[in-house]
């Protein structure tokens, strides 16, 4: 369970102009993550575009993501979806080698009952050779998963190690975090509120500002951890605003500008996602000189 205590970074999946996967420029993300600190990589969630990707394309990368990191950091790969049949058929076609966990995303669209939603994560449990972390996002699902549906998951199955929370409800953190088993781990799911969710009990982040900023702020996390806030404080508040610029026109846009701007990788989106504007990316520009990264 040590492997997801920390700083997990929501990889971005680098496109070339031409819309394709540029896997050179996936391994040099890789290695910035990697060099800045991160715990692991979370392999095609959100902020990987997986949605876009079709299954010869996530194979790919994930091939390229085992190969590179090459056992250097923990692995966790994004598998999910509002079909739970065609969930099961992807995790029963994947190849876990090299992964130590997969993300599995709250059903979306359908709106599934607290009781649907327990019934698909309980068959994604029963079929996956890998622990699931589960995955609330009701920003985008449609549908929150309750405390109470979340702690019934964690308490009724072995396989069902964490939870990566972004619902942005504190009392339904609270309640988790309280009531949850031993070693279960609760894992912020938004950048900006992981220092005081570290200090309710949280064991870190999956972050998306950590594409670009992995030395930042996995530092500032593993102060968190070690119960250092005050010296943590400053860190955090460095990089409020520039989280917040990388997610006012949606994600993962703003992280792509920030990445192309410090020359690690292009900026490129696949429809429907299209690049930020101008004037955000200039902020995004002006933020970086602040920090003395350009």
């Amino acid at each position: 369970m040590n492997k997801f205590h920390g700083t997990g970074v929501a990889i971005i999946t680098p496109f070339k102009s031409d819309g394709s996967v540029d896997h050179t420029a996936l391994k040099t993300v890789i290695d910035h993550i990697i060099n800045g600190g991160a715990e692991y990589i979370v392999s095609l969630g959100t902020t990987g575009e997986a949605a876009t990707l079709d299954s010869d394309e996530k194979k790919a990368v994930w091939e390229t993501t085992v190969s590179h990191v090459n056992g250097r950091v923990s692995l966790v790969a994004g598998i999910g979806g509002n079909n739970t049949s065609e969930v099961l058929k992807d995790l029963k076609k994947f190849d876990s080698n090299g992964f130590d966990a997969v993300l599995s995303v709250c059903p979306y669209y359908n709106k599934p009952t607290q009781e649907g939603i327990y019934q698909h994560y309980k068959a994604v449990a029963d079929n996956s050779s890998l622990p699931i972390i589960l995955y609330n996002v009701p920003g985008r699902t449609g549908v929150n998963m309750t405390a109470e549906t979340t702690l019934r998951l964690a308490h009724d199955h072995k396989n069902i190690i964490a939870m990566k929370e972004a619902s942005g409800n504190f009392e339904q953190f609270n309640k988790i975090i309280k009531d949850k088993p031993e070693d279960f781990l609760f894992i912020s799911g938004d950048d900006p509120i992981t220092l005081p969710l570290i200090a309710m009990g949280a064991a870190g982040v999956i972050s998306v500002i950590g594409n670009a900023l992995p030395g930042i702020f996995s530092t500032m996390v593993r102060m968190c951890l070690d119960g250092k806030f005050i010296e943590a404080q400053p860190l955090h508040h460095s990089l409020t605003e520039i989280t917040s610029l990388c997610f006012v026109e949606g994600n993962p846009g703003g992280v792509k500008s920030a990445m192309k701007l410090l020359g690690i990788c292009g900026d490129t989106m696949r429809l429907p996602l299209v690049n930020i504007s101008e004037g955000t990316e200039n902020q995004i520009r002006a933020k970086l000189e602040q920090l003395n990264l350009l």
